[in-house]
C-alpha cells in the first residue's frame, strides 16, 4: 500500500487476517491483526508494529505529507512488514507476546490464515491518505 499522513500524530492501521467482515468497529482489532500507522507511537504502537503484539525494529516512516510504501507479506504463520523498502517487523503466529494491559488492546490468540483486510478510521483528528491498496497472491 501507499499512504501518507497529514500530521505527525495521525493514527490509522491496516487490519489483516480477518476471518469474516467486521460486525462492529472493534471486531478487526480483536479478531485480526492491526498493522499500525502512527509515527508518534512507541515501538509496540508505531508504523509497522502489529499493535501491542510485535514491535518494530526500526523507524522508516517519512515525514508527514510524504508518501510511504508499506508491504505486508503473509506466508503461512509468518507476517513480515516492510516500510519504504526496509523490513521492520516479522511476527510468527504463536511467538510470545506482551500481556494485554488495556481493554482496547487486541485479545491475544491465533488469527485466521486467510480472510479480509480493512483500513482503520481512527478518529476525526487523524488524517491518513491511501493512494494505493493492492493484494497479490
Amino acid at each position: 500500500m501507499v499512504f501518507k499522513t497529514a500530521g505527525q500524530r495521525a493514527n490509522s492501521g491496516v487490519i489483516i487476517r480477518l476471518p469474516e467482515p467486521p460486525t462492529d468497529p472493534w471486531y478487526g482489532v480483536h479478531n485480526g491483526y492491526e498493522v499500525q500507522i502512527d509515527a508518534a507511537g512507541d515501538d509496540w504502537h508505531s508504523t509497522g508494529a502489529i499493535y501491542s503484539l510485535s514491535k518494530v525494529t526500526s523507524r522508516q516512516q517519512k515525514p508527514a505529507g510524504e508518501w510511504n510504501t508499506m508491504d505486508i507479506e503473509i506466508r503461512d504463520k509468518v507476517t513480515r512488514i516492510s516500510l519504504n523498502g526496509v523490513v521492520i517487523n516479522e511476527f510468527t503466529e504463536g511467538q510470545p507476546v506482551p500481556e494485554r494491559k488495556m481493554w482496547y488492546e487486541p485479545i491475544r490468540g491465533p488469527r485466521a490464515a486467510a480472510g479480509y483486510i480493512g483500513l482503520q478510521n481512527h478518529d476525526a483528528a487523524s488524517t491518513v491518505y491511501f493512494k494505493e491498496v493492492s493484494v497479490r497472491k
